[in-house]
């Protein structure tokens, strides 16, 4: 059984919810959700190195999302 910090009630409203929508409104829902969770993580290597231009933390975004070890040479 999944971990969850939300009560019984507050998920059955919550699927309540979710039901109620349309499927552009639960794609738009995940799309907001992702780029909410990308400036979260950006912000925390903005964080963890202040002294970073922007390309280095874009760069570290894209190794954390993707990449399990370093960049590869033949990404900028």
């Amino acid at each position: 059984m999944p971990y969850t910090d939300t009560s019984a009630t507050a998920q059955a409203i919550q699927f309540e919810i979710l039901r109620a929508m349309s499927g552009e409104q639960r794609i738009l829902l995940a799309f907001e959700m992702s780029l909410f969770a990308r400036e979260l993580a950006r912000e925390g290597i903005r964080r963890d190195h202040p002294e970073w231009p922007e390309a280095w933390v874009a760069r570290e975004l894209l190794r954390r999302a993707f990449f399990p070890e370093p960049l590869p040479s033949w990404i900028p």
